[in-house]
């Protein structure tokens, strides 16, 4: 065998990745979409977010209405708090469940949130 020809593939290898590549196929596919969703989704949440809260300021600005502000934290802190143990157990799961999809998946994601 010559230094430029490269070296065949691991038999082996190739054999016991085969039944995996629906798996990491789909896991890919779907997290790439997820990311892309979430990026749109995510976008399109901080500008209307952002619009009712400078639209709240303006109101409190004219004297139309005041905002207690100490009171929302305190009621919305529980539900980020559960919110985020939720989120954390979910991904979790889907990790631990099926780790070809799993990882898969996550890279997909990563790349997904990245495009532009």
């Amino acid at each position: 065998m010559s230094p430029s020809t490269p070296a065949p593939p691991d038999s082996s290898l190739l054999a016991s990745l085969t039944p995996l590549l629906p798996s990491l196929s789909l896991g890919a596919v779907l997290g790439f979409c997820a990311g892309y969703a979430i990026k749109r989704l995510g976008r399109m949440t901080a500008l209307i977010v952002g619009l009712l809260f400078l639209a709240l300021q303006l109101m409190a600005w004219q004297g139309l209405l005041t905002i207690n502000w100490a009171r929302i934290q305190v009621l919305a802190e529980p539900w980020l708090h559960q919110g985020g143990e939720e989120l954390s157990r979910w991904g979790l799961r889907i990790l631990q469940t099926n780790l070809p999809f799993g990882g898969a998946f996550v890279a997909a994601l990563l790349v997904g949130l990245r495009t532009r």
